[in-house]
């Protein structure tokens, strides 16, 4: 399972609606100029993926995500991310017989938050059991590691590296 395509709509900096897709099944990078959204798009997978500390998505509460806090017209923030699900070995439970997944989340202003699972309502704790049955934790505390810190990882002594493989191990990612 792979990321196919990414929509967001009232997402941060991205008011109307902005599709990225082509992506590869196996390596991707975001490149472009300061100021072009490449973080943004960064934080909408996590946010779609549930990330419950909003701090690594630089926000203060959901609220936060809504293009411009609300305030130029847009209430509500979507993202929504198909993934090639062709390889059935992968498949997540239940979504065998997919050849693509869309999981949706959106926020409205006033904190009214939701997920579909293809196009149907979903709890959070379905969509974590979704990501959670093909080994994806966003949760875990080393699964995104953002701008400015990855030199922090580089430089790290041989024990922390350690500490970061018992973590890995212990989390079974």
């Amino acid at each position: 399972m792979y990321v196919k395509s990414i929509i967001l709509e009232g997402f941060k900096s991205y008011a109307q609606r902005t599709e990225v897709n082509g992506f590869d099944p196996l390596f991707n990078a975001i490149t472009g100029l300061n100021g072009s959204g490449k973080s943004n798009i960064l934080d909408s997978i996590c946010f779609l993926l549930g990330i419950s500390n909003l701090s690594q998505v630089r926000a203060s509460n959901l609220q936060d995500l809504v293009y411009k806090n609300g305030q130029a017209g847009i209430t509500k923030a979507s993202v929504s991310i198909t993934f090639d699900n062709s390889d059935k070995k992968q498949s997540p439970l239940g979504f065998e017989a997919h050849d693509e997944i869309t999981v949706t989340r959106q926020v409205v202003i006033g904190g009214r938050n939701k997920y579909l699972i293809n196009g149907v309502n979903a709890n959070n704790t379905r969509v974590q059991d979704l990501f959670c049955s093909v080994g994806l934790n966003v949760n875990n505390p080393h699964f995104l590691i953002m701008q400015g810190r990855i030199t922090k990882v580089l430089n790290m002594k041989p024990p922390e590296v350690r500490v970061l493989r018992t973590i890995r191990k212990k989390l079974h990612v």
